[in-house]
């Protein structure tokens, strides 16, 4: 899938631009909705990716791709990576110029990401 962030606080999917958080699930982008996350804002210091979002898992032996933003610096809860250990899906968590380039040869249907565009 053609995935890359264009600067800090815009990314591109398959050449549409998108100037927030996106979501990619079974090639649908959606747009990342924080606000389940907010309440433990301050235990992180800003707002982390926790289970209580909507999260793309996919099915057991999946992989869900989280870009953790332009310096690396969104913080993925405990709760996720549990989470994934329980659901059988391989998390790869790194900054999200890299996750872009992880995603480069999975075919949309099967790209499962949450990707953070600032920070």
């Amino acid at each position: 899938m053609d995935v890359r962030l264009v600067e800090f606080g815009l990314i591109e999917v398959e050449g549409e631009r998108y100037p927030h958080d996106v979501v990619l699930e079974a090639g649908r982008v959606r747009r990342r909705k924080k606000g389940p996350s907010k309440p433990r804002r301050g235990e992180f210091g800003h707002t982390p990716l926790t289970a209580a979002e909507r999260i793309p898992w996919g099915p057991a032996g999946s992989r869900l791709v989280v870009g953790t933003g332009a310096s690396g610096s969104l913080p993925v809860a405990p709760d996720v990576h549990k989470e994934a250990a329980r659901r059988h899906v391989d998390l790869v968590a790194v900054p999200t110029a890299e996750a872009c380039r992880l995603l480069a040869d999975v075919p949309a249907d099967q790209v499962r990401a949450v990707l953070h565009v600032t920070c």
